[in-house]
């Protein structure tokens, strides 16, 4: 989870000034937490208290209304909207990580991730991206190899894992779908060879880099076995309190930190 976040908070500066290289300052002047953040500590919050996603997702909203968040959602808590909106956006993978931390299973971690998703992201492109994220967080932490973890997404959710990186940073663009997000930032950590580099491959790719990062950085995490004290210690200090509280109560609770 921790992965997610420091991911989100490295890549906040680049999502509006897209770069494709890899040799970039973490935690540059202005990076912050962002709705990536705030929405995976509040499913982190709901798994670890028991707590519906619709009302919590709207009081996460009105303690930091000003992180970020997209049009479509902001409208549908602001208004504290109850229905979802059909959404195929990435939104439902950048907050998803804390599934793969608390499921037991397989079969657990597909359907709890696709009922955080579905209070909002409840277009299929929109579950599956959740699903994609969860599964492959969940495999990770559990020892599997990565062509073990790209095999298991692909046949899950039909993503084409099998492409080079290289090759789609050259015309990639950005974009907030599931479809056209998803997949490449599982591929940035499985070209990885440490989280600090699934990250920086992420941000690389000059896309929505804050979500990408977030979405690579919490695979990362999980399969390297946690986030180096150089990069945990900023992030978590960059939280609010509320956020840092239920981040560090989660991740003892779940993410086996000593």
């Amino acid at each position: 989870m921790l992965g997610a976040v420091a991911g989100d908070i490295i890549g906040s500066v680049y999502e509006a000034n897209p770069i494709k290289r890899k040799d970039f300052t973490l935690f540059a002047p202005g990076s912050g937490f962002t709705d990536d953040t705030v929405l995976t500590v509040a499913v982190a919050d709901c798994l670890l208290h028991g707590k519906r996603y619709v009302p919590t997702f709207h009081d996460y909203f009105f303690r930091h209304r000003g992180a970020g968040f997209g049009a479509s959602f902001f409208h549908w808590a602001a208004y504290r909207n109850t229905e979802p909106y059909d959404s195929w956006g990435n939104g439902s993978a950048m907050r998803v990580s804390p599934v793969g931390w608390a499921a037991d299973s397989v079969e657990d971690v597909l359907h709890h991730a696709a009922a955080s998703a579905a209070v909002t992201h409840n277009h299929p492109e929109g579950i599956k991206g959740a699903q994609a994220t969860a599964l492959a967080v969940f495999m990770a932490r559990q020892g599997n190899s990565k062509e073990a973890i790209r095999e298991a997404v692909t046949q899950a959710c039909g993503y084409d894992l099998q492409r080079d990186l290289e090759e789609i940073r050259e015309t990639y663009t950005f974009d907030v779908s599931c479809q056209g997000s998803v997949p490449e930032a599982l591929l940035c950590f499985l070209a990885a060879e440490d989280y600090e580099d699934a990250v920086r491959n992420a941000v690389s790719l000059g896309g929505d880099a804050d979500t990408m990062a977030c979405i690579a950085g919490a695979v990362a995490e999980a399969f390297y076995g946690g986030v180096p004290a150089a990069i945990a210690e900023p992030a978590l200090a960059a939280l609010t309190d509320d956020l840092r509280v239920v981040a560090e109560a989660f991740m003892q609770e779940y993410c086996r930190l000593p």
